[in-house]
């Protein structure tokens, strides 16, 4: 591993100053070498990727910052079309080293040097979705803030809201933790205006999408608070 992606993984502020000092070209670098994954930032970065990517997915907030005063592209994309946005998206809730407030500080990053929020991935998966997939509470709340569009859809036809009412296998789905920001998400997109007969791809509402009793509460208007517990055999 370089010395500048060590010094990210590592988050020593420091010494990515000093490397960003003596060459500020390395901000525009790719990772020439085969993919990581760190337990530190517990996300996968592939060939390709730049010290950005890296620094988005780790929500390395200062660094992030020092790296795009350097020069380094809020749009760069991966091989999988994925930008660092993308990576500031993704969480892990239930992991060790989850940091909601990092990571909406490092989006605001991104966005502030003009990420594209709406930018969609080979899978046509925009950060949005992203964010709802590994049910990033916080970090869906700030991204729909900024004007994220939870209509669009991505390859498979789904929405940012039909994510948020299934099973999306990530984010330490089935989770005690995982439930909450479910909901949380869910009323998020409901205050927001978002109808759940908004229809994806194949012609299915939200609503159509929703297995679990609480959430069609939900969506039904029912009147399930934030703080409400959902029935564990609805679930």
């Amino acid at each position: 591993m370089s010395p500048l992606l060590q010094a990210i993984v590592d988050d020593d502020r420091p010494c990515v100053e000093k490397l960003l000092r003596d060459d500020p070209g390395l901000a525009r670098g790719t990772i020439p070498t085969a993919r990581l994954h760190e337990t530190s930032i517990f996300h996968w970065i592939y060939v390709g990727d730049t010290p950005l990517h890296l620094a988005a997915a780790g929500y390395r907030v200062e660094i992030v910052g020092r790296l795009l005063a350097a020069g380094a592209d809020p749009n760069a994309a991966s091989r999988r079309g994925a930008g660092p946005l993308h990576y500031a998206a993704d969480g892990f809730i239930t992991g060790p080293a989850w940091d909601a407030t990092r990571q909406v500080e490092s989006i605001c990053k991104l966005l502030d040097a003009r990420a594209h929020l709406h930018a969609q991935d080979k899978n046509g998966a925009a950060p949005l979705h992203r964010a709802v997939r590994t049910r990033c509470a916080a970090a869906v709340e700030c991204l729909l803030r900024a004007g994220g569009d939870p209509t669009l859809k991505n390859n498979s036809g789904s929405t940012p809201f039909h994510l948020a009412v299934q099973d999306t296998g990530r984010g330490g789905s089935g989770s005690d933790e995982a439930r909450a920001a479910q909901r949380r998400i869910i009323l998020e997109f409901l205050s927001s205006g978002v109808s759940p007969s908004l229809e994806d791809g194949n012609g299915k509402s939200v609503l159509d999408c929703a297995r679990s009793a609480w959430i069609r509460e939900m969506l039904a208007g029912d009147g399930l608070q934030p703080d409400a517990a959902p029935d564990r055999a609805g679930i």
